[in-house]
């Protein structure tokens, strides 16, 4: 068996961009604000086919969350965008108090999420926000991991009524869905099932685990991959099956370590399916300032470093294993 080709797509943040110019056309009551960077969140397709529904609020997040809070108060239904480092470290209190506690109608979309970032440094990279975002009370947490992916969920996002955050990302995103695939909110998709580790991943690391997944047959393993897009709420019964199934998770996320996918998993299989686990992610730590390439080598989210991880959770898994008397 070989490797599966790496077939580059759209940006999640392009994506995104596209799906709003759609969704303008489509429902008239959609309004987008940006904080003085549409031409990177891409929310700029939609400002000149709707400049009368397109408000720059300038370099003031915080005051982006709050109008974004009132006109969701009016019945229309606003999509803010801004740098995701900035959207949620920036606007927490006007998130927590104005829009997760009222329940509003608000939906918000972090760009340039990650490490993936590049260049830009450790200043711009977000690698909080979805932690952040989780610990807002009803809000739903997105992490598409293509372009068709995050299409779909902006249509889902629209359809579904109170806050949402999702994030999207600045590098080409290799494609792994067709056309026409649906993402409910809440949901996920089983890529493939495997006897003897799961990786449960989201974002750029779902192709990345599926690249793994190839290494670790070609080993004689069975790996299933599972495209954990909602983390919030996190698709319990898939977790749950996959745990059973395989025996052993593994987490793998271009965030931190602690209060996203992995924690939001790991709580699901210590009350339903306890099983050995294994976390990819940055721990404790802020990246540095490089090419893409070079942060994801650096920081172990490559497909060779997932598969090392698989590897050292079967011989943890095989040693917690009962010996037979």
């Amino acid at each position: 068996m070989t490797i599966r080709e790496r077939k580059l797509g759209a940006a999640t943040r392009d994506a995104y961009g596209e799906a709003l110019v759609d969704l303008g056309k489509a429902n008239p009551k959609v309004v987008v604000l940006d904080a003085d960077l549409s031409k990177s969140t891409k929310t700029n397709g939609f400002a000149k086919a709707f400049p009368d529904r397109f408000l720059n609020v300038g370099i003031a997040e915080a005051n982006l969350a709050g109008m974004a809070a009132g006109i969701a108060t009016t019945g229309l239904v606003p999509f803010a965008s801004s740098f995701a480092s900035f959207l949620m470290a920036k606007t927490f209190d006007q998130l927590r108090m104005g829009v997760a506690n009222p329940q509003v109608n608000a939906k918000f979309v972090g760009s340039h999420g990650g490490i993936s970032l590049g260049e830009d440094g450790a200043s711009q990279q977000s690698v909080e926000d979805i932690a952040l975002a989780v610990a807002l009370p009803h809000f739903h947490v997105l992490v598409p991991s293509d372009g068709v992916c995050c299409k779909g969920l902006v249509k889902s996002i629209a359809e579904h009524h109170g806050p949402v955050f999702m994030r999207t990302g600045r590098p080409k995103a290799p494609v792994i869905y067709g056309d026409g695939e649906q993402f409910p909110l809440g949901g996920s998709k089983t890529l493939q099932t495997g006897t003897d580790v799961t990786i449960v991943a989201n974002g750029l690391l779902v192709f990345e685990a599926l690249q793994a997944a190839d290494m670790a047959k070609e080993a004689g393993l069975s790996v299933g991959v599972i495209d954990a897009y909602s983390v919030k709420p996190i698709d319990e019964q898939a977790i749950i099956a996959a745990a059973r199934q395989s025996g052993a998770i593994l987490t793998a996320e271009e965030h931190l370590t602690t209060g996203a996918l992995g924690a939001m998993v790991a709580q699901v299989c210590a009350e339903h399916a306890p099983v050995p686990m294994r976390f990819v992610g940055l721990k404790d730590r802020y990246s540095e300032s490089g090419t893409p390439e070079a942060l994801m080598e650096a920081y172990g989210f490559t497909a060779k470093h997932l598969f090392d991880e698989v590897k050292a959770l079967v011989e943890r898994k095989k040693a917690l294993q009962p010996v037979a008397r």
